[in-house]
């Protein structure tokens, strides 16, 4: 039975790795959302790593170690002395919502220490607390994941 695993690569080298696992037929995944740049002349969408340096596998006991033959994979996650099992339906929940929505919000009744919940970006859903508010920015501590997030305000 093939298992899902977390690799730890070089820095910016998640989208190289999973493009050299796919071609040695090693199944894999990047979670990536689309979002806004600003540059100084114009506003466009990008598409960015949403967990900078990992990359999800899928592969079975006896072929763990060739990802190792693929340039950028530094090593497996590892969680209790053992490589590290990602859930299927973790898998699956990412690659359904990721890449659907942008990661900006608008500016209403925002109070701080209130519940905000998100509207857009791969944390479409998500309920955090307002912990930090300025005019362009708004963090959020999403409890249940652990996180601190800051959104920015969409300026379209």
């Amino acid at each position: 039975m093939d298992n899902w695993f977390a690799l730890y690569t070089k820095s910016n080298f998640e989208k190289k790795v999973v493009t050299s696992l796919l071609d040695k037929n090693i199944e894999a995944f990047c979670p990536t959302f689309k979002t806004y740049k600003q540059y100084s002349d114009r506003r466009k969408k990008v598409e960015k790593v949403l967990l900078p340096n990992y990359v999800f596998t899928r592969v079975n006991s006896l072929n763990r170690e060739k990802v190792f033959t693929v340039n950028g994979v530094l090593r497996y996650v590892y969680w209790l002395g053992k490589p590290a099992k990602i859930r299927p339906i973790e898998i699956t929940e990412m690659r359904n919502h990721l890449n659907q929505f942008y990661d900006d919000f608008t500016m209403e009744k925002i109070e701080l220490n209130s519940n905000y919940k998100i509207k857009s970006g791969p944390f479409k859903g998500i309920t955090g607390e307002v912990v930090s508010l300025d005019k362009s920015n708004i963090k959020l501590a999403l409890n249940t994941l652990g996180v601190l997030i800051t959104l920015k305000k969409n300026k379209a």
